[in-house]
């Protein structure tokens, strides 16, 4: 057993684990660009990287919101053809959904920040699209 390397918890403030040589996840909220989201060394304290990594998290959840108003499948088209490309989509948007979760699980108020005004501005661009073509309205003059 004394081959067995130390397991005590790192000093408090440091996220590096010195025995096995990598970062280890903050349990609770913190600030800054000191974070990895999705990919190793990513954004790697690189203040460039971090400001890319919370477009990239706000533009997916953007997509999440846009790619959840599925249009219902056309008469005329064939219903399986239909369906396939729906469940297509959805398995998408339902894999673009757990980057997300999986990015604000790195516990970094910025990245929580830009995931949270992606779905609001994907929402309100979506409902913005719809209200125009609510089935009880009629029909816009050209």
């Amino acid at each position: 057993m004394d081959d067995m390397p130390n397991m005590s918890p790192p000093p408090k403030g440091d996220l590096t684990n010195t025995t096995y040589g990598t970062m280890m996840m903050s349990s609770s909220l913190t600030w800054g660009k000191d974070v990895i989201i999705l990919f190793p060394k990513w954004p790697n304290n690189n203040l460039g990287m971090y400001v890319l990594a919370l477009f990239f998290i706000f533009l997916l959840a953007v997509a999440i919101e846009v790619l959840s108003v599925l249009p219902k499948h056309r008469p005329a088209a064939k219903p399986y053809l239909s369906l396939l490309g729906q469940t297509g989509v959805h398995t998408f948007r339902t894999g673009l959904a757990y980057l997300v979760m999986l990015s604000v699980m790195s516990f970094n108020i910025g990245i929580l920040v830009a995931a949270l005004a992606g779905h609001a501005l994907g929402f309100f661009v979506v409902k913005v699209r719809d209200h125009g073509q609510h089935p009880d309205s009629p029909e816009p003059k050209v």
